[in-house]
C-alpha cells in the first residue's frame, strides 16, 4: 500500500516536471576513472541522490575486470530519500539485493567514481579490462536485471 502510493507520487511528480515524459538526468553516462577533481564527483553524487529521489530514475555503476564484471544498481526506496534499494549483480556471485541507508549509497558511490585507472588495474590483478567501469542514470523501467 505504501509502495503503491510512493509510485503514484513519484509518477505524479515526474508528469509534472518532464513535460515530455523524459526524465532530466535520464541521459546520463559517464566512464571510470574520469578526470573529474574529488568536489566534482561530490556533488554529482549529492545531485544523482536528489534526482533518484524524486525521478523515476536509478543509478547504475558496472565495474569491468577481466573475465568478470559486476552490475550494482540504486533505486530510491522511500520518498525522503533517506533508504535505497541496492541490487548487485555479479557474474560469479550471483544476486544480492538489500536496502541500503542514503550514507552507504553516498560512500559507495564516491568511492567508485573517485577510482584511478592503477586502482583498476590492481583490483583484478592482471592488466584493465579493456572496457572502462561505466555509471548511469536512466529510468527505472530500463534498469535491467542480468
Amino acid at each position: 500500500m505504501a509502495s503503491e502510493r510512493r509510485s503514484k507520487t513519484r509518477a505524479a511528480h515526474q508528469a509534472a516536471s518532464t513535460p515530455d515524459d523524459q526524465a532530466p538526468w535520464a541521459d546520463l553516462e559517464m566512464t571510470v576513472p574520469t578526470d573529474r577533481g574529488h568536489a566534482s564527483v561530490v556533488a554529482l553524487v549529492e545531485c544523482t541522490l536528489v534526482e533518484l529521489t524524486h525521478e523515476a530514475v536509478g543509478a547504475v555503476f558496472v565495474s569491468r575486470q577481466v573475465g568478470r564484471s559486476s552490475r550494482t544498481q540504486y533505486v530510491a526506496g522511500d520518498d525522503i530519500g533517506e533508504q535505497f534499494q541496492k541490487r548487485h549483480f555479479d557474474d560469479r556471485l550471483g544476486r544480492h539485493e538489500t536496502t541500503v541507508p542514503r550514507r552507504t549509497v553516498r560512500d559507495e558511490l564516491i568511492t567508485q567514481l573517485t577510482r584511478s585507472a592503477s586502482t583498476t588495474a590492481e583490483r583484478s590483478g592482471e592488466e584493465a579490462a579493456s572496457e572502462p567501469d561505466t555509471f548511469v542514470v536512466k529510468p527505472v523501467r530500463e534498469l535491467r536485471t542480468p
